[in-house]
């Protein structure tokens, strides 16, 4: 599974600080369906298009392995990380939310989307969380890949 940061792990917000530092919510119980979905075997990537060392931080205290942050051109990121896990377009899935997810849409087996995306992304995704970017829709996707793989 892999999965967009702004806009989908959070809700697309960024809090500028004083100092120009940026702050970014994330939701607990997409980090809870992270690690669980790692424990139950199902891979999970990150490609961002913007840096962020505190979400590397997050996600790998979460346990995911693969991530590229700072890729505004996700496609060679996710033929990347899918030659490093063996995986075929048809085995992933992907939750994006906006213009750039559309070609990693256009390739995975499931196109999955936050109920707050961009017009554009709602048009391509084969499922739409009830969700919200940042409030339950990673888990929600998550829930329904691991349901349908009878993982739980």
């Amino acid at each position: 599974m892999f999965l967009d940061i702004d806009g989908v792990l959070t809700d697309g917000k960024l809090y500028i600080g004083p100092n120009s530092e940026e702050t970014k919510t994330n939701y607990v119980r997409d980090g809870y369906g992270i690690k669980l979905a790692l424990k139950l075997g199902l891979q999970v990537a990150v490609i961002s298009g913007r840096p962020s060392e505190s979400m590397r931080r997050r996600l790998e205290w979460l346990g995911v392995k693969h991530i590229a942050l700072d890729t505004e051109d996700k496609e060679p990121a996710y033929l990347r990380m899918c030659a490093e896990m063996g995986l075929s377009d048809e085995q992933c899935a992907h939750v994006g939310d906006d213009v750039p997810d559309l070609p990693l849409f256009r390739r995975v087996g499931l196109a999955c989307t936050v109920a707050d995306a961009h017009p554009k992304a709602l048009a391509l995704a084969h499922w739409t969380s009830r969700y919200s970017g940042g409030h339950g829709a990673v888990r929600e996707a998550i829930d329904l890949v691991l349901e349908a793989q009878g993982r739980i």
